[in-house]
Order: C-alpha cells, then sequence, then structure tokens
C-alpha cells in the first residue's frame, strides 16, 4: 500500500482523461480511489496518535501510582527512623545485621535572613511569569517585543 505522501502526490499530478466526444471524464474512479486511500490513511494515523495517547496516559497513570507507593514507603521510612531514635536515646546498637552509630554534624539555623550579609545570598535568574504577563495583555496592557499568539490545536479523539 502506498505511503500518505505518494497519495497526496498522485492526487496533486492527476491528470484527467476526457472523452472529447462527450466532455465525460474518463478516470474518475481512479481519482476516487486515491482519496478514499487518502481518507484511509488518515484514519489510520489519526488512530495510531489515539492509541499513543491512551498508552502515555496508561504510563502516566502507573508512575504516579508509583511515585505515591515511593512517598509512602519514604514517610515510613522517616517515621521508623525517628521512632528508633527516640527509644535509643543516642546510644549505640549493634547485631550482625544492623549497626546504629552517631556522629556530630553542624547546620546552620537562620531565624531572620535580614541579618545575613547579601555576599552570602545566592543570586537566581528572574523567571518569567507567563500567565501573568498574558492576563495583562488581555486586560490591555502593552510590551515591546511581547505578542500573544493565537495558535490552531488539532485535537483527535
Amino acid at each position: 500500500m502506498a505511503k500518505l505522501y505518494e497519495i497526496m502526490n498522485e492526487i496533486e499530478n492527476f491528470d484527467f482523461e476526457i472523452d472529447e466526444e462527450t466532455g465525460e471524464i474518463l478516470n474518475f474512479d481512479a481519482l476516487d480511489r486515491l482519496q478514499v486511500a487518502r481518507d484511509v490513511k488518515i484514519e489510520n494515523l489519526c488512530l495510531w496518535v489515539k492509541n499513543l495517547k491512551s498508552d502515555a496516559e496508561a504510563y502516566k497513570a502507573e508512575k504516579e501510582s508509583f511515585a505515591k507507593k515511593q512517598k509512602q514507603a519514604e514517610n515510613r521510612a522517616t517515621s521508623l527512623h525517628n521512632f528508633i531514635q527516640t527509644v535509643l536515646n543516642g546510644e549505640n546498637f549493634k547485631t550482625d545485621r544492623v549497626t546504629v552509630s552517631y556522629r556530630k554534624s553542624e547546620a546552620i539555623e537562620l531565624e531572620d535572613k535580614i541579618c545575613v550579609p547579601d555576599k552570602y545570598f545566592v543570586p537566581q535568574e528572574p523567571k518569567l511569569d507567563k500567565t501573568g504577563l498574558k492576563k495583562a495583555i488581555k486586560a490591555g496592557e502593552e510590551f515591546g517585543g511581547v505578542h500573544l499568539v493565537e495558535r490552531q490545536n488539532m485535537s483527535i479523539k
């Protein structure tokens, strides 16, 4: 079976055979077959898109399910870790299969950012609020070099 671009090319370059006496188109059935083949190809491509989107949704749902299970396991581990820490109260614990020990560490606790000099802050790139900008443009504000563009998005259902 021909590819869609080949069918489209054949339709574009179709030569009509016309009966000179009656003016009747003799090969109209051939053009009709090409257009039917084109429609079948487009339909099949659309069905393929629908299947791929369905697969993507199923993968997304599975990913979300695993992310939920991951979060539950992490929370449970943290809870049990805190419980064991409370029970041991700084005491070392050791068996053949597990060892619990403690080490000292240091961390910064910040009560108020104002007390910290600017040189200790890390500069970050500003992030554009596209949603807010879109609302402002729709409300009538104008910005040089910023335009609201309307697009056509195809939907296959």
